[in-house]
């Protein structure tokens, strides 16, 4: 089923490669703590490089300044046996090949993406540091909803910008901001890249809030006192409140594809 997000991209069969990738690549190439090990060995059931997008393959320009290098862009096709440990093996995949990576997991019909802006780092200039990780929620390639019917629609390569590997691979890094927005909003909206930053900040803003609301609840099941309930109580209403307003923004689009 996941040949259905695979054809959305449209990518042209002179970037194929269709190798598999071993997971002693990845035992080998950074260090995993308990957990990813646990992920990889029992989670991971098939790991393959789809497409390699470079100069060689594709008409597209590499990129490199002093802060990044977009030579090539990799696309992996990783199946799963447990979704529930996806956002940790997208975490340490995104580290451990040196590539600008679209990451593609499939559970049964199920798919969802990532992506990781990754940039050169300025204290060791071989080395690269990972950044602004997304990941989509799983759509039922079956039967997707609106939003995500949008989103797949909008993935072919022929619709993204050709400028160079980094101009690309933030178009698609927007995309999946855009997708991920839409889970909170319950629509897409195709945006520019120039929109991806604040959007994707308005999403980190929710998830630190929802962490503290987290935090106070089980503050609330431990407190006996009613004044410090009652301040409990009011911090969570406030923090929801404040996560409606920044869901409110994220839906303030004209092109939104409801779900």
């Amino acid at each position: 089923m996941m040949q259905a997000l695979v054809d959305a991209l449209a990518i042209p069969d002179s970037c194929l490669l269709d190798k598999p990738v071993f997971k002693k690549m990845f035992l080998d190439n950074i260090e995993l703590d308990v957990t990813d090990r646990k992920a990889l060995s029992e989670d991971v059931s098939r790991i393959r490089w789809l497409y390699t997008l470079k100069p060689d393959t594709i008409n597209i320009s590499p990129f490199q300044d002093n802060e990044r290098e977009f030579l090539e862009i990799a696309v992996l096709a990783i199946s799963v046996s447990n979704p529930s440990r996806v956002r940790r093996i997208a975490s340490f995949m995104h580290r451990a090949i040196p590539y600008p990576l679209i990451l593609i997991f499939e559970d049964g019909a199920k798919a969802c993406l990532s992506t990781a802006e990754k940039r050169i780092n300025q204290a060791d200039k071989s080395k690269l540091v990972v950044e602004d990780r997304w990941l989509t929620d799983w759509i039922d390639l079956s039967a997707p909803n609106k939003a995500q019917s949008g989103f797949l629609g909008a993935l072919a390569l022929s619709q993204q910008p050709s400028t160079n590997f980094y101009a690309l691979y933030q178009a698609y890094q927007a995309l999946v901001i855009a997708m991920v927005a839409a889970e909170r909003s319950g629509s897409f909206s195709q945006t520019g890249i120039a929109d991806a930053k604040p959007r994707g900040e308005a999403l980190r803003k929710i998830e630190a809030l929802e962490r503290e609301i987290a935090e106070r609840k089980a503050q609330l099941k431990r407190e006996t006192q009613m004044a410090g309930k009652i301040s409990l109580n009011s911090a969570i209403r406030t923090r929801k409140d404040a996560i409606l307003a920044l869901i409110s923004e994220l839906k303030n689009s004209p092109d939104n594809i409801e779900t």
